[in-house]
């Protein structure tokens, strides 16, 4: 129970840093802890890892929302294009066998972080105002389909192709960037977790239990000091915690 407590624990830091920090999902950290620390059957380290997701996006979005840091209208349009897209790229990666690409998330973070860090983004919300709303939302609409067909796809990378996307391709600030993300993360992992567990049955509860408390703590933690920062420092801190957890996924998943 305690070397379990410990992993979930663990996890739970990682997921919940990434998440207030960054809008990443928690299933990037959680799901190869699990499986490889407790040798849990992957499909329920998944559904686990997502479910730990909905808390830990929802209190960073309120966060986020709190602070003004979050666009609600142009966040519902690209969740309902992502979640329709999702769909759409599953369809075709059943089609097409052996197209998985279980590390693209992973070097996806990775390379996000050391992004930010070599080239933080600097886009304030005066320029993004200057956007025409009709634009905004047709750029949400075709980002979100581009988004839910390669999570689709690829089955995984969500929060980090929001991110990407949202700051390099339709301008947001990063602090709104994230705060967008986390509020989308939140339903898509609701939605997410619920098909896990309908398919798969009941999850581990110690490990459900575990993970989600820790990732929320640590996410609300990282939320709270992320609208409170300084651009500058919070591209940075963005891009250290990034590049940590991606070259600690990379040697979790290869090294052992």
């Amino acid at each position: 129970m305690l070397y379990q407590f410990i992993i979930c624990f663990l996890a739970g830091i990682g997921a919940g840093l990434g998440t207030g920090f960054a809008g990443m999902s928690a299933a990037a950290v959680i799901s190869p802890m699990l499986i490889t620390f407790l040798h849990m059957e992957p499909y329920m380290a998944v559904g686990i890892a997502l479910a730990s997701d909905v808390l830990a996006s929802a209190v960073s979005a309120y966060t986020y929302g709190k602070n003004k840091n979050l666009d609600i209208r142009n966040g519902l349009v690209m969740m309902a294009s992502v979640l329709c897209f999702t769909l759409v790229g599953s369809y075709a990666s059943s089609l097409l066998p052996g197209t998985a690409m279980g590390g693209f998330s992973t070097f996806m973070t990775l390379l996000l972080g050391i992004k930010f860090i070599v080239k933080p983004v600097m886009t304030t919300k005066e320029s993004m105002s200057c956007v025409d709303a009709k634009k905004r939302a047709v750029q949400s609409v075709l980002c979100g389909a581009l988004v839910g067909f390669i999570c689709g796809f690829v089955g995984a990378g969500g929060g980090m192709m929001m991110l990407l996307i949202l700051t390099s391709v339709l301008g947001y600030e990063l602090k709104t960037a994230v705060g967008t993300s986390v509020f989308i993360m939140t339903f898509t992992a609701l939605t997410g977790s619920l098909s896990h567990f309908a398919i798969g049955g009941a999850p581990d509860w110690t490990s459900l239990v575990f993970c989600i408390l820790s990732t929320l703590l640590w996410a609300r933690i990282a939320a709270r000091f992320a609208n409170r920062a300084d651009p500058v420092v919070l591209n940075r801190a963005t891009g250290v915690v990034l590049t940590v957890l991606g070259a600690a996924i990379l040697a979790v998943n290869y090294l052992t």
